[in-house]
């Protein structure tokens, strides 16, 4: 049985909804995604699964771009987040991958959509995890697929002062594939909470 990007991201984001319930007290830290605190980062991964989510699900494969609005507490964010995920599933197991997925007028392929939703929930996991002392293990398997695409995105127009992702971080050669996928995106693996 072919493993699938959509059987990547669900333990993914199970996992997130855990690290993200665990994230009252913790609103105002810092994280590796600089210019976004715990509750901001907290924000944006949930109301972004649940754009991604409603665009999947959606016979046209349209979504806002603005986001959702996302609750302030935190076991209610990972309820956004645990819906999110069960409608992404469905919506993608049923073959809306298999279509593009419109954020505003741009149309991405669905497949691509999903391998950068994979990506950027495994980064975005890591950053809240650390930035509030909990653990991040993805399946390694997740992370290599993550590390093998997240090069064709990370274009010299997206990378670097005053672009969406800071600069690439060096790893050393012996690195696993999470933290190659971590300074590929920006971040240093050795991060950690002050």
């Amino acid at each position: 049985m072919t493993t699938t990007t959509v059987d990547l991201l669900k333990p993914v984001l199970a996992d997130l909804a855990v690290v993200v319930a665990n994230t009252d007290g913790h609103e105002t830290a810092p994280t590796p995604c600089t210019e976004l605190d715990v509750a901001a980062l907290r924000n944006h991964v949930a109301g972004w699964l649940s754009t991604f989510a409603a665009g999947f699900a959606d016979p046209g494969g349209r979504a806002s771009a603005s986001g959702a609005q996302v609750p302030q507490v935190a076991e209610q964010a990972a309820e956004v987040i645990r819906a999110a995920a069960d409608q992404l599933d469905s919506a993608v197991r049923s073959g809306a991958d298999q279509r593009p997925l419109y954020l505003g007028e741009n149309p991405m392929p669905g497949d691509m959509a999903m391998s950068m939703i994979l990506w950027e929930y495994i980064v975005h996991g890591w950053d809240l995890a650390v930035a509030t002392g909990q653990e991040w293990n993805p399946a390694p398997e997740a992370a290599a697929a993550s590390a093998t695409f997240a090069p064709t995105m990370l274009t010299p127009d997206y990378q670097g002062p005053g672009k969406p992702f800071a600069p690439r971080v060096s790893t050393a050669e012996n690195a696993s594939d999470l933290e190659r996928l971590l300074g590929l995106s920006g971040r240093d693996p050795s991060w950690r909470r002050r």
